[in-house]
C-alpha cells in the first residue's frame, strides 16, 4: 500500500536541483527548526528526490514529508563516512521521526592470543589483528559457556601472561583434566599445544567434522604405536565434540555464519529480534525495542536496526530477514559501506525457517514481559507518588550513599533511576547517569557533611542549567543525613525539590525500613510488600552497591600505591613494571632479590631496598 503526503510548504522543486550525486547525509528539519529526520545516502540527489514522489511508503514518512521546512546536507567522501555520520547525528539527537534503537554496547567474543602457548579468554570491545577473534556472541553466558567447552574439548589456558610466566606448579584446572599445563615444562609440548589450539580455531570455524576426522586419525595412530594415554586424550575429545553435536539441534549442518532478524509487532509493541548463528551454532537472540518507532512497520524496523546495528558492528555473511525490508537498496548500501559481502534473504531451508520460527516464538516472549514489567513499574511509581503526595508522578529518582572504612577515604555514590514513556516500559536505573564524589576535608566518620558535600556538588551545576534536577533525591540515612541533604539543596537554592530518607530497620530488617522527611511529617513504615516500598529499597540497594564498589577501588588503590610509593626510587613506571612482571603487589612481596632485579629498570641495589621495604 502506498500512502499521497498532505501539503507540503517546503519548496523542494526549488531545493532539489542545487543537491550534489554525491554521498552524504542529509538533515531534515520542521519550521520550529526540530529535527525531523536523519539519513544517509549514496546519492543525494537522488534519495532526497524520492521523499516527493505523489506516492510514499508509509502514513509516518507521509506526514513527516508534510511537517519538512528545510532540508540540510553533509556531503562526504564515501558511504562508509555517511553510514558513521548518519549513525552518530541519530544517536546523539534523536530524530522525531528515525526508529531509534538503544544499543551502545560492544558485543562479547572469544579470543585466542598468539604466541608459543595461545591464551582462550573473553573480550569485550573493538577486535585488534594481534590475535584471533571469533564472535559475536549474543551475550556474556554464550561466551563461557563456549568456553568452558573449548576447555573440556582442548585444555587450552586461561590465565593471564602474568600469571602463567610465574608458575612453577600447575593450578587446579590442570588437575581436573580441564588446561593442559603448559605453565609448567614438560606436561606438554609445543607442537601438541599449537594442535589443541588450530583444532580450537577450526571448532569455533565451524570445521567441527575436520576437527573429528582429524581426531579419530589420530586416535587410531596412537593406539598402532601402542601410545593408549594418547589414545585417550584423543578418544575423550572426540566423545566431548559428539556431545556438543548433539546438543546442537538447531545446526544447518553448513557450518556457516549468519545473523536471523526478525520484526514483529504485537500488543502495541515493536519488538526486533536478533540471532546469531556462527559455525552452524545458534548462539542464542537477542530483542531490541526502538526508543520511539512512530508506529512503524516491522519492514521499516528491520531496515533502520540493519542501518543502525551494522554502523558499530560487524556483518556476517548471511542475514536472514522476516520480513524483507522495502528499503533494501539502502540496507544493501549499508552493509557493503562496511567492507564486507554479506546477503540479505529470506527462510528457504528447514534449518532456517526453524531459527526464524524460535526468533519469533522469543519475540513474542520479550513482548509479553516487557508489558508485565511496564504496568509493574507504571504501579509502583503512582504508588510511590500516592505515598509521598507528590503533584505529578516523579521520572527521575536520584539515590545518595556514603561507604568508608572507619572513616577512611569516604566515598558517595549517586544512582539514577529515570521513567521514560507513558507506560513506563523503558524505566530503570540510567547507569550512564550514575556518579561517585571522593569525599574530601571532613571529620572521619562525619557521615552528615559527607552527605552535605555530595548533594552540593551533584546539584551545583544543575542550577545554572548545566545538569538535571529530579523529581525526587533519597538518601539512605536517617533524620540526621536527611537534614544535611537538606541544608545544601537550600543553600544552593532547590529547596522545593521531593526529598526522603530511607533509615534501616533495628537490626537492619529487610523490608522494616522507614521514610523519614524534612517537612514536619513523621517517620512513615510501609512494609515489606509495598510496591513504592519495593522501588525504593531497588533504588537504595544499588547506590549502597555503586558506593561500596567505589570505596574499595579507592582504598585499594590507595593501599597499593602507599606501600610501592613509599620506596625511594620507586616511581610510576618501576611500580608499573613490578606490578606487571609479579602479576601484584602480592607477587611482588614474594619475590627474591634477585628477582626483583631480574626487571626492567630495577637494579641490584633497588631490589634490596624494596625487598627490606616489604619484609
Amino acid at each position: 500500500m502506498t500512502f499521497a503526503p498532505p501539503s507540503i510548504s517546503f519548496d523542494f522543486c526549488a531545493f532539489l536541483p542545487t543537491l550534489p550525486e554525491l554521498p552524504g547525509v542529509y538533515r531534515m528539519l520542521d519550521a520550529k527548526d526540530e529535527l525531523l529526520y536523519v539519513g544517509k545516502a549514496k546519492n543525494l540527489k537522488r534519495r532526497v528526490s524520492s521523499y516527493f514522489q505523489r506516492r510514499l511508503s508509509s502514513p509516518r514518512i507521509a506526514l513527516m514529508v508534510s511537517r519538512i521546512a528545510r532540508i540540510e546536507t553533509t556531503v562526504t567522501h564515501s558511504e562508509a563516512e555517511a553510514l558513521l555520520l548518519e549513525n552518530n547525528l541519530i544517536k546523539r539527537l534523536s530524530p522525531r521521526f528515525n526508529i531509534l534503537f538503544r544499543d551502545d554496547k560492544s558485543y562479547p567474543y572469544i579470543v585466542i592470543s598468539r604466541g608459543d602457548f595461545p591464551r582462550l579468554a573473553f573480550f569485550r570491545g573493538a577486535p585488534g589483528k594481534r590475535a584471533d577473534y571469533f564472535g559475536p556472541f549474543p551475550s556474556a553466558n554464550a561466551v563461557r559457556e563456549s568456553i568452558q567447552l573449548l576447555q573440556k574439548m582442548f585444555r587450552l589456558r586461561t590465565c593471564e601472561d602474568s600469571v602463567f610466566s610465574h608458575r612453577s606448579r600447575p593450578c587446579l584446572l590442570y588437575q581436573i583434566r580441564r588446561c593442559s599445563g603448559p605453565c609448567v615444562p614438560n606436561l606438554v609440548t609445543r607442537e601438541d599445544y599449537a594442535d589443541d589450539t588450530r583444532h580450537a580455531i577450526w571448532f569455533l570455524s565451524g570445521r567441527q567434522n575436520e576437527v573429528m576426522a582429524l581426531l579419530k586419525e589420530k586416535m587410531e595412530a596412537a593406539s598402532l604405536r601402542l601410545a593408549f594415554e594418547q589414545a585417550a586424550l584423543y578418544r575423550d575429545q572426540l566423545k566431548s565434540l559428539r556431545q556438543v553435536q548433539e546438543q546442537q539441534f538447531m545446526d544447518s549442518g553448513k557450518g556457516e555464519d549468519a545473523d536471523v532478524i526478525i520484526a514483529l509487532r504485537e500488543n502495541g509493541q515493536l519488538c526486533v529480534n536478533l540471532a546469531m548463528v556462527r559455525g552452524g551454532r545458534h548462539l542464542g537472540d537477542h530483542p531490541f525495542f526502538p526508543a520511539w518507532d512512530g508506529e512503524a512497520t516491522p519492514k521499516e524496523a528491520i531496515a533502520a536496526f540493519i542501518n543502525q546495528h551494522y554502523a558499530l558492528h560487524p556483518a556476517p555473511l548471511r542475514l536472514i530477514l522476516s520480513p524483507l525490508p522495502d528499503e533494501e537498496d539502502e540496507c544493501v548500501a549499508t552493509l557493503e559501506a562496511t567492507g564486507r559481502t554479506t546477503t540479505m534473504t529470506t527462510a528457504r531451508l528447514a534449518a532456517h525457517r526453524a531459527w526464524v520460527s524460535m526468533a519469533e516464538q522469543n519475540a513474542r516472549l520479550a513482548i509479553l514481559a516487557r508489558n508485565r514489567e511496564g504496568g509493574r513499574q507504571a504501579e509502583r511509581l503512582s504508588a510511590l507518588q500516592e505515598t509521598l503526595e507528590l503533584p505529578e508522578i516523579p521520572r527521575r529518582i536520584e539515590c545518595f550513599d556514603i561507604s568508608h572504612t572507619q572513616g577512611e577515604l569516604p566515598v558517595a555514590s549517586c544512582v539514577v533511576y529515570q521513567a521514560e514513556g507513558e507506560n513506563s516500559t523503558d524505566s530503570g536505573m540510567k547507569n550512564s547517569a550514575y556518579r561517585r564524589f571522593n569525599i574530601r576535608d571532613i571529620e572521619p566518620g562525619d557521615d552528615y557533611a559527607a552527605i552535605r558535600q555530595a548533594v552540593m556538588r551533584r546539584y551545583a551545576k544543575a542550577v545554572a542549567g548545566e545538569g538535571v534536577i529530579p523529581d525526587l533525591i533519597l538518601i539512605d540515612g536517617g533524620k540526621g543525613q536527611v537534614g544535611a541533604a537538606m541544608e545544601a539543596l537550600q543553600e544552593i537554592g532547590l529547596p522545593d525539590v521531593a526529598l526522603a530518607g530511607v533509615c534501616k530497620a533495628e537490626g537492619r530488617k529487610a523490608g522494616a525500613e522507614s521514610l523519614v522527611f524534612t517537612d514536619g511529617r513523621g517517620a512513615l513504615q510501609l512494609g515489606a510488600e509495598h510496591p513504592a516500598l519495593r522501588l525504593i529499597l531497588e533504588i537504595r540497594d544499588e547506590a549502597h552497591r555503586f558506593a561500596v564498589t567505589g570505596h574499595r577501588a579507592r582504598r585499594g588503590k590507595a593501599r597499593k600505591q602507599s606501600r610501592l610509593d613509599s620506596i625511594p626510587g620507586v616511581g610510576a613506571a618501576r611500580r608499573k613494571a613490578l606490578v606487571s612482571r609479579f602479576g601484584g603487589l602480592a607477587g611482588v612481596a614474594e619475590a627474591s632479590v634477585e628477582q626483583l632485579a631480574q626487571t626492567p629498570g630495577i637494579g641490584r641495589a633497588l631490589a634490596e631496598v624494596i625487598y627490606e621495604a616489604l619484609h
